[in-house]
């Protein structure tokens, strides 16, 4: 959430930024929020007063009943009495000022960094690094789905059965390449510095809030509604709340934390072609990490965090490329996003495997999560996450480029974790 102090000084230069992300009514909608902002201050100005008032009229009751002069006392309590009924009407009025401040301050984006290119969709995205060979396959190469079935180790209709469509059943060889994946992607986090952590899966509202996910526009998480908890779409909500209303140092900084959770999302509307197999699950593993940053930091961390998931890749031997995204696909609460993606060579086209990205304090600003800076005064943090990784698609990839006539062949670094180097 943007602060009301940037808005405020800044006017021109949001609505600037935020017509790079094609919203609508920016510029309604930023002026009604300074507007809201200075009918807030002036109400909350006039209700410090009265209470002022009020506390220095106790006062003098006080002294009037201790010198005897209760007359002059009761005139004083009848004075309060009226002051009370201001002071109740004024907190209700600036009750209702700040909850419709909020709700416009929800609705706003976060502004995009300098470097994010304008568009209007994915097609807009801007590649600035591509590596890794793209395998020649034969004539009789299959999807990901196909070689699934065919060696048995997901199975999409058992979990279509189960459950429904978007929540497969791996098996077997498949089940223990998930895990191995799962753990090998931990361990190179863990190795680079990050603690890993185990979240809950579900997370209140408060939770949802704070990272952005609430208010869900799009309908895209999954609530338990007696309870009021979601089911958490990525380990960014419960890790990054791990640190709400929390007071920094500047010495604990960089914070730097890694987990695996399944994450869930309905993921409406997706429907064709495109979806199929696991290129787009309701239910999917994911190992994330996320930093707290000095803001002074956090785009050299930025660049930290895609040059790890490089490595990894690179050792996958996966061929990938990195996209800048564009105003019109970066996320709601993003400041700039990096989106990997891998080559499937048996459908012909690129998956996204990772989004990378720095907050800056846009998540910061609705979680609280603050510093003291060096001249003692309160700071907000910046806050980063990215996939490292999403396993979903980075196994469609692995099974798909690297199937043979005689099975699937294991990339070498993940053979210690799966005790095999084939799946035939």
């Amino acid at each position: 959430m943007l602060s009301l102090a940037f808005i405020r000084e800044n006017k021109d230069l949001i609505i600037d930024r935020l017509a790079v992300r094609n919203f609508k009514n920016a510029e309604e909608i930023i002026s009604k929020v300074i507007e809201n902002d200075a009918t807030r201050r002036s109400t909350q100005a006039e209700l410090d007063n009265i209470l002022a008032d009020s506390n220095k009229l106790s006062k003098e009751i006080g002294m009037f009943f201790k010198s005897g002069e209760a007359q002059k006392a009761n005139l004083l309590k009848e004075k309060t009495s009226q002051l009370k009924e201001v002071t109740k009407t004024l907190t209700e009025k600036l009750s209702v000022i700040e909850n419709d401040l909020n709700e416009l301050l929800y609705q706003i984006p976060n502004i995009p960094h300098p470097t994010v290119p304008a568009g209007n969709s994915e097609e807009d995205n801007e590649i600035v690094f591509q590596q890794g060979n793209i395998p020649t396959l034969s004539d009789k190469a299959l999807p990901h789905w196909e070689l699934a079935k065919k060696y048995d180790i997901i199975d999409f209709e058992l979990g279509n059965k189960i459950t429904g469509a978007g929540f497969p059943v791996y098996k077997g060889k498949g089940a223990k390449l998930q895990r191995a994946l799962i753990s090998y992607f931990l361990d190179k986090n863990t190795e680079a510095g990050y603690t890993e952590v185990q979240p809950p899966l579900l997370v209140n509202e408060a939770s949802g809030f704070g990272t952005g996910q609430l208010p869900d526009k799009e309908g895209q998480m999954y609530h338990v509604t007696n309870d009021n908890l979601y089911l958490i779409p990525t380990a960014e909500v419960p890790i990054t709340n791990l640190y709400r209303d929390v007071l920094l140092k500047e010495s604990d900084f960089p914070i730097c934390n890694t987990a695996y959770t399944p994450c869930f999302r309905r993921e409406a509307g997706s429907y064709g072609a495109h979806v199929r197999g696991l290129n787009r699950l309701h239910q999917f593993d994911k190992v994330e990490i996320v930093r707290i940053e000095h803001p002074k930091k956090s785009y050299e961390a930025l660049d930290g965090m895609v040059n790890h998931i490089k490595e990894i890749l690179n050792e996958l031997e996966l061929p990938y490329r990195i996209l800048r995204l564009c105003g019109g696909d970066i996320g709601f609460t993003s400041a700039l996003t990096f989106d990997f993606e891998v080559f499937s060579t048996a459908q012909n086209r690129w998956l996204e495997i990772s989004s990378v990205s720095n907050f800056e304090n846009f998540q910061a600003n609705r979680l609280k999560v603050r510093f003291k800076n060096s001249d003692g005064k309160s700071e907000l943090a910046h806050t980063l996450n990215g996939s490292s990784l999403a396993l979903p698609r980075v196994l469609a990839g692995l099974l798909e480029n690297n199937q043979t006539e005689d099975g699937i062949k294991i990339p070498e670094v993940l053979v210690k974790y799966t005790g095999f180097d084939r799946i035939d």
